[in-house]
């Protein structure tokens, strides 16, 4: 077996909780890595030394492999493997420099990029230079998400006819729960449509990207299927009180009723009254052991050549759907896939002053 020499572009700094300022996920990456024969942990490149050094004594990276300028470690390590653990607005630049680099498999954390074009463009090159580029989805490796889509395959609840969701934002948690939809289906669905409306009256940034407060979103799938999505009600209230409804013919599934492993999925049959509760054998909806899982097909699936379910054009597919949803929300109209314009519409109207959050103190 080869070894694959791995490397890691923004470490961040390990904190006791991760917060909107960084979650540190390279050391998640890192772990997954470590548990898969014939991954050597190379090298490592921060903007901050001290957060750099301290990865590299984490996972015992050589002295030499430590870089404050990711250009550098790109030319002088040569990695097989890249993991890209930055703001989104970094991704872009860095995914397209990786792929010049000759890397063989970029595993990037989500959103994919700060604007749709920028999605795209890393999609594409990585394609086009035959580099396999996988985004960080790593629910789908959960017991809760992976019950639900097998029920849904077994004809549980008969043919799927629309989701429902309830998250904090669009662009940050949505690319989980809305690319979810997509596991569900089976992947290989696109989006046909969406019509949204979104509120931002107080600024949130979450890793450095404006995020809206609150929002309605409707679409259609080209297979007939319908998703939903409503939340960040005033006070706190929970619209629809589920992150992830699957509503079939014959039947009901809720993934993420709550947050503890007993409520991370139920599920019941048109006219029966009691919910079943599969064990998800103490899986709650986010975790553990998600990101290592995640991993371990990315590097399996670059030495066997098989498609990753976290291959850039599954995440498209979500990512087109969030910034439809800005699109028709500037529009003030329904948005038909695919989708034509090229920036961040949420960013836009923020720097064009159609949208004035007001600044926490």
């Amino acid at each position: 077996m080869d070894t694959l020499r791995v490397g890691f572009i923004g470490t961040g700094k390990k904190k006791e909780r991760g917060d909107r300022f960084g979650y540190a996920m390279a050391y998640e990456h890192a772990n997954g890595f470590r548990r898969v024969a014939g991954c050597e942990l190379a090298a490592c490149a921060d903007i901050v030394e001290e957060n750099a050094r301290a990865f590299a004594g984490a996972y015992g990276l050589p002295d030499g492999g430590v870089y404050l300028e990711y250009p550098e470690m790109l030319e002088r390590e040569r990695p097989d493997v890249v993991s890209v653990c930055t703001w989104m607005s970094l991704h872009e630049r860095m995914v397209l420099d990786c792929v010049a680099a000759g890397v063989k498999a970029i595993h990037c954390e989500k959103p994919m990029a700060d604007t749709w074009g920028g999605a795209r463009r890393m999609a594409e090159a990585a394609a086009g230079a035959g580099v396999q580029l996988t985004f960080n989805h790593q629910r789908r490796y959960g017991r809760p998400y992976t019950i639900a889509r097998q029920l849904i395959a077994d004809g549980a609840i008969g043919a799927v006819q629309r989701f429902e969701s309830e998250f904090g934002n669009i662009y940050d948690t949505g690319t989980h729960f809305i690319d979810m939809m997509s596991f569900f289906l089976g992947d290989g669905v696109p989006a046909k449509w969406v019509i949204a409306q979104i509120d931002y009256r107080t600024e949130t940034l979450v890793f450095g990207g404006h995020c809206e407060n609150q929002q309605v979103m409707l679409f259609e799938y080209a297979n007939g299927v319908f998703g939903l999505v409503m939340s960040g009600a005033p006070g706190g209230g929970k619209p629809l009180g589920v992150i992830n409804r699957i509503i079939g013919e014959n039947g009901i599934i809720d993934v993420g009723v709550g947050h503890s492993p007993a409520e991370a999925i139920r599920w019941r049959k048109l006219g029966e009254t009691e919910w079943r509760h599969p064990d998800t054998g103490g899986e709650s909806i986010h975790g553990p052991g998600f990101v290592e899982r995640a991993v371990e097909d990315v590097v399996d699936c670059l030495r066997t050549g098989r498609k990753c379910q976290l291959d850039a054009s599954n995440a498209l597919v979500a990512t087109e759907l969030i910034f439809g949803a800005y699109e028709s929300s500037r529009t003030r109209g329904r948005v038909d896939f695919p989708l034509l314009v090229d920036d961040n519409p949420l960013e836009a109207m923020v720097a064009s002053g159609d949208l004035k959050p007001e600044r926490r103190p």
